[in-house]
């Protein structure tokens, strides 16, 4: 039995890519899958691949006539529907000073446009508890020269995803974007073939042929803040590889045998005895009435 058995789902541009990787997955767990793409040859060749409990619309995400068509068929065959991914999407680069209004209206159209009519279309025919996905970009967290236009069609996603989510509560209808690197599918090969690779070198130096190291989600806490919530918790072993900090945070105002004492507390406790004399004894030179051990 599968996750999705029972389920509904529809996916834009799930002709290519991760988006039919996401197709066979939905089937392979229970789901009937509408997968939609502009080519009708690339969207029967689909359809083979995934081999069962798939319907292929053609249409483009970007025309509102083909969206309407597409839940049309949603209804008439299965009458609502749980999943959604606007996954259809696109873009060409076009440096700052090269931009024209055909270019920018072609990618904001699909990208944006699309994508937000792909989703309020889809809502008369959702079920409550259902999800929708969006795809959006890596270049929207990174600064790839030449890739402004598809950069801002994709990272309006994220903060449609956060109102759409509170909109929606009341029919508890989960809003994600999925936020991947340029994956090894058609579009991609054909814009990274025509020299843009060093758009990735700029904004990736260390990788230029892959993701970045880490999901820019997760980014790391500052050193002094984790100096901080490490003493909030008593890990003492581990402030030990923080000296620097802790001489910036705590010595300030104490004499030269007062922070002695404060990292010989912090590194032995406040009563360690040293060897061969008792627990009050001071180092040589340090404090007036120093004892000698025996």
């Amino acid at each position: 039995m599968g996750k999705l058995d029972g389920k509904v789902a529809v996916i834009t541009g799930g002709t290519t890519g991760m988006a039919l990787a996401g197709a066979k997955l939905f089937v392979d767990e229970g789901a009937h899958v509408f997968i939609t793409g502009r080519r009708q040859d690339a969207l029967d060749e689909a359809v083979k691949q995934i081999g069962r409990n798939v319907t292929g619309v053609q249409g483009d995400a970007a025309n509102l006539d083909d969206l309407d068509r597409l839940y049309d068929t949603v209804k008439r065959e299965k009458g609502s529907l749980d999943v959604l991914w606007a996954s259809a999407g696109g873009g060409e680069p076009a440096p700052l000073g090269e931009i024209t209004e055909a270019h920018f209206d072609t990618w904001f159209g699909l990208n944006a446009r699309g994508t937000l009519f792909t989703v309020q279309k889809a809502l008369p025919l959702f079920n409550d508890g259902g999800s929708i996905l969006m795809t959006g970009s890596n270049a929207s967290l990174g600064a790839f020269p030449g890739w402004s236009v598809y950069a801002g069609s994709k990272a309006v996603q994220q903060a449609w995803a956060r109102i759409w989510l509170n909109e929606l509560k009341d029919r508890r209808i989960r809003v994600n974007v999925l936020t991947p690197w340029a994956g090894r599918h058609r579009q991609a090969g054909r814009t990274l073939r025509r020299g843009h690779q060093a758009a990735v070198r700029v904004a990736h130096p260390s990788r230029p042929d892959g993701p970045p190291r880490r999901d820019c989600c997760r980014r790391p806490l500052p050193r002094l803040r984790r100096l901080q919530l490490r003493q909030r918790h008593g890990t003492r072993r581990r402030r030990r590889h923080y000296r620097h900090l802790n001489r910036t945070t705590h010595n300030q105002g104490r004499t030269a045998h007062e922070q002695h004492q404060h990292h010989r507390h912090r590194q032995h406790g406040p009563h360690h005895r040293r060897a061969g004399g008792s627990g009050r004894q001071h180092r040589r030179g340090h404090g007036p009435g120093s004892v000698q051990g025996r």
